[in-house]
């Protein structure tokens, strides 16, 4: 064998090698993201669902004559707020989150209220329409729950995978950024106080 073949197969093998690296790091972090990413898609479906059932839930108590309209107009506004605050869910970045967190919140606030709201109404508490869509709520509330959950489950693989040594070489150079996690808004982990002022 010639001296000069040495030098040239070494070369190649690492070459190779390091295409094979360079390829599974890519190819690994592109599935990460897409799951992380089509998490996302989750979390934004359940939020979606919430809206689209206090549209229903609202004109059910609007047909409650009596029932206050201030109440009524703060949750129509805090739903419209929170259905035009939007993710690109491949740059996700911490103000994005911020914001969606607080338009969510001030919906869910506001909706709190009209639940509270609504004890002082026989009637409206006796309605199906109304019960039902008090019940779908709560489940959406919590598949809200599941799926922030699941979201911030799907990002934490790709995380490790780009910010492990020797992988985070290759993330600066093929333009791989962590994710944000999900994280509850300030403050959250103090209970509300539920005040029934019937007066």
């Amino acid at each position: 064998m010639k001296k000069w073949l040495i030098p040239v197969i070494i070369i190649a093998v690492i070459g190779i090698g390091l295409y094979s690296w360079a390829k599974g790091f890519n190819n690994t972090a592109v599935e990460l993201k897409e799951t992380a990413t089509k998490t996302w898609g989750d979390v934004e479906s359940s939020y979606q669902r919430r809206n689209d059932l206090i549209g229903n839930l609202v004109k059910t108590v609007q047909g409650a004559a009596d029932f206050e309209k201030s109440t009524l107009e703060a949750v129509i506004k805090a739903r419209a707020e929170a259905t035009k605050t939007t993710i690109d869910p491949t740059n996700i970045t911490p103000e994005d989150l911020a914001a969606f967190n607080q338009a969510q919140s001030g919906l869910s606030s506001a909706l709190s209220r009209l639940l509270v709201t609504v004890e002082r109404y026989p009637d409206l508490k006796a309605n199906q329409n109304f019960l039902e869509l008090q019940s779908q709520l709560e489940g959406t509330e919590n598949r809200i729950n599941v799926a922030r959950d699941r979201f911030n489950g799907a990002v934490e693989p790709y995380n490790k995978h780009i910010k492990t040594f020797p992988n985070t070489i290759l993330a600066g150079l093929f333009g791989f950024e962590d994710l944000n996690y999900y994280k509850a808004e300030a403050g959250s982990e103090i209970a509300p106080d539920v005040e029934f002022d019937f007066n």
